[in-house]
């Protein structure tokens, strides 16, 4: 039999194209959403045709801890997605961020270390470092909360490694840089961009252009997290999954211009500017440490890779079946 692996968040953005991967792979696979009275199952509702109908569903919250554990039962490892991780709605709702990051994450290490899980993969964030104090940013380099979101994602990623210290919770964390694709919600900047081109808006309205991103493609972030599953090396540790490229925000938005062969007039939106402090003005990985334990590495990097990711990424906004499900006229906290 395969392994049966619980995958948390497998709506969402990345979870989605995680569960695809696992099918693919060969998995067992147990998707848990978030439960809803429209009985949607998120981006799964949209999955390729290639694994529709051939990995379990399974809807609840990771609030609750005595539906998490029901859904974890039987299940040999599980991949941690479920999280808040709009920045600006974190500066709104912070109680929802602490309910969800952290308690939820918590449920799911209590099930998984009552039910003697064989793995846990847990998903962080890179802006729990901050701004970069020096680059390429190693898994050593200080966190920094500087919003609502990245502390609670700081609290969960410590409270994982607390199981792993404590009671030999096999637990490894993934930290994804700013991971771009299909699928990803218009609340991120590259969709932002896209989306307002796409409906011919002759002014794009964004926040500071300054700042810049190691943008990871999303295949290859799914990739990550499936070597990290199959890795014995990574238990108990942190490790990065970036491409060691960075690139400004004003500067992506003129390559998605030139892919998209159009003008670009970039609007200044106060909205959307994060408070000076909160601002992480640079990110840029060392994904040394995955291509030591993980034996990953991304297929898209350099300039090169990021145009590639990138024009698949336009592509699938193109189409007027997924374009109609983003409101480019709306700011989306």
């Amino acid at each position: 039999m395969p392994p049966r692996i619980f995958v948390t968040g497998a709506d969402g953005f990345i979870g989605s194209h995680l569960t695809e991967l696992l099918v693919r792979e060969g998995y067992d696979v147990r998707a848990f959403v978030q439960y809803n009275s429209f009985n949607s199952w998120g981006w799964l509702d949209e999955c390729d045709a290639d694994v529709e109908g051939k990995f379990e569903v399974i809807a609840g919250d990771v609030r609750d801890p005595f539906g998490v554990k029901a859904a974890m039962k039987g299940c040999d490892a599980v991949l941690h997605l479920a999280a808040l991780i709009a920045i600006p709605f974190s500066y709104h709702s912070p109680a929802a961020y602490v309910e969800t990051n952290v308690n939820g994450t918590l449920n799911v290490l209590q099930a998984a270390r009552d039910l003697e899980v064989d793995r846990v993969i847990h998903t962080s964030t890179s802006e729990v470092y901050g701004t970069a104090r020096y680059v390429p940013i190693d898994e050593e380099h200080p966190l920094q909360a500087q919003s609502p979101y990245s502390a609670t994602k700081i609290s969960a990623d410590q409270i994982a490694l607390s199981f792993y210290r404590s009671f030999q919770t096999p637990v490894t964390i993934v930290r994804p840089f700013n991971t771009f694709g299909p699928r990803q919600s218009a609340r991120a900047v590259i969709p932002t961009i896209i989306t307002q081109l796409a409906a011919g808006r002759d002014r794009v309205e964004l926040g500071d252009l300054r700042p810049t991103r190691d943008f990871n493609f999303v295949g290859d972030t799914a990739a990550g997290f499936v070597a990290a599953l199959r890795s014995d090396r990574c238990i108990g540790e942190v490790v990065n999954l970036g491409t060691g490229f960075e690139i400004s925000i004003g500067e992506t938005a003129q390559l998605i211009a030139e892919l998209m062969n159009v003008k670009i007039n970039i609007g200044r939106d106060e909205v959307r500017i994060r408070p000076e402090a909160s601002e992480v003005f640079r990110l840029l990985a060392s994904n040394d440490k995955a291509r030591r334990l993980l034996d990953w590495q991304p297929r898209n990097s350099g300039a090169e890779g990021l145009r590639n990711g990138m024009q698949t990424t336009i592509d699938w906004f193109m189409n007027p079946d997924n374009q109609r499900r983003y409101k480019a006229d709306t700011y989306n906290i």
